[in-house]
């Protein structure tokens, strides 16, 4: 089993990174093989909404920076931490910028498969990024994976972040709880126990 880790920091040896490097090792510790993915700090499109994606699978249009990669990843793996520094009391542009297109294309993916949302801060913001991120889950058939507290690290930089007791300790609590709930469907599958078929059919307008 694998999770996939995505720093949307667009610095590689941040505070995001320490918070979720604190959650993989717990991971591994538990068996379970991790890989922070990095977003970087090159250009990244938004969504412009073309529906290009529809003729193609789990893939945007866009082809010239690191969604499609990303998507190419997570097609491989069984579980997902999100994480983000906080900007303006809100996640990256970043990070919503490739989560936006990265679920709109793809998804099926992400579906049925365990996620979690990380969010980092000097001093506040963090719980409405940490909501905006668990968004994507909810709409996608995610399990969200929970801590001790919300998943939220405090530092300007990652050596304050490990001054951050309770903030290492919450991402430690949910590395084993990623783990075990990954250990418990790992288990159900191989019990005949698979995700169920959701209904599409009806989709409201609220125009009419």
């Amino acid at each position: 089993m694998k999770v996939l880790l995505i720093n949307g920091s667009n610095k590689p040896n941040g505070t995001t990174n320490r918070a979720l490097t604190e959650v993989a090792e717990t991971l591994n510790k538990n068996g379970i093989e991790t890989e922070i993915f990095q977003l970087g700090a090159k250009a990244v499109n938004d969504c412009i909404a073309c529906m290009q994606c529809r003729k193609l699978k789990n893939r945007c249009i866009f082809d010239d920076d690191i969604v499609n990669q990303l998507l190419e990843k997570a097609e491989t793996c069984d579980g997902f931490v999100f994480g983000t520094p906080v900007y303006y009391a809100h996640p990256s542009a970043r990070i919503q910028a490739v989560l936006d297109r990265a679920f709109y294309a793809g998804s099926s993916v992400f579906a049925n498969k365990p996620g979690a949302s990380v969010a980092v801060a000097r001093r506040a913001g963090t719980v409405a990024s940490f909501d905006v991120l668990n968004k994507y889950m909810t709409i996608a058939r995610m399990p969200v994976v929970s801590s001790t507290y919300w998943n939220n690290v405090h530092g300007a930089n990652a050596a304050d972040a490990e001054q951050d007791l309770e903030g290492m300790q919450t991402m430690r609590n949910l590395g084993e709880n990623m783990a075990w709930i990954l250990k418990c469907i790992d288990l159900g599958k191989k019990n005949g126990i698979n995700p169920p078929e959701n209904e599409r059919q009806h989709r409201t307008n609220f125009i009419k």
